[in-house]
């Protein structure tokens, strides 16, 4: 089944210069990027963003981190996007993660793993809608 999802390069992945080398592993894989822009939350943005969150004890430092720096937000798509992505990404521990995930690779720390996907369609359709309206993606 064709899926898109919200796709970020958090502010650990800008600050190192792995935009590139993200974006490469997406399309390796075959995903699309149906929108895609840098952007600078605030942390009441970034509060927004993770409210499903808010009362876990990591909500402070997760929304600070957030707001740190810019971001890249894309929407991707592809047959099982989410799913695909989620495996390109590896588990949220790094030290977890499956050797030649972007967070294997590349993440320094559980907070600062460089990306970050959508779980499900439903919340992929709420996180695609916080950064993006419909005329600021295309279809593949």
């Amino acid at each position: 089944m064709m899926q898109r999802t919200l796709a970020i390069i958090k502010p650990d992945g800008v600050a190192r210069g792995l935009i590139g080398a993200v974006i490469s592993r997406l399309e390796e894989t075959g995903l699309k990027i149906a929108a895609m822009k840098m952007i600078q939350m605030t942390k009441k943005q970034a509060e927004g963003f993770y409210k499903v969150h808010a009362e876990k004890p990591f909500f402070d430092s997760v929304t600070d981190f957030m707001c740190s720096g810019p971001c890249i937000v894309m929407v991707l798509e592809g047959e099982e996007g989410i799913e695909r992505y989620r495996k390109l990404m590896g588990a949220t521990n790094y030290k977890e993660a499956e050797e030649g995930t972007i967070r294997r690779d590349f993440a320094t720390d559980i907070e600062k793993n460089v990306v970050h996907g959508s779980d499900s369609p439903e919340t992929a359709k709420y996180e695609i809608n916080y950064f993006f309206n419909a005329l600021e993606m295309i279809s593949g």
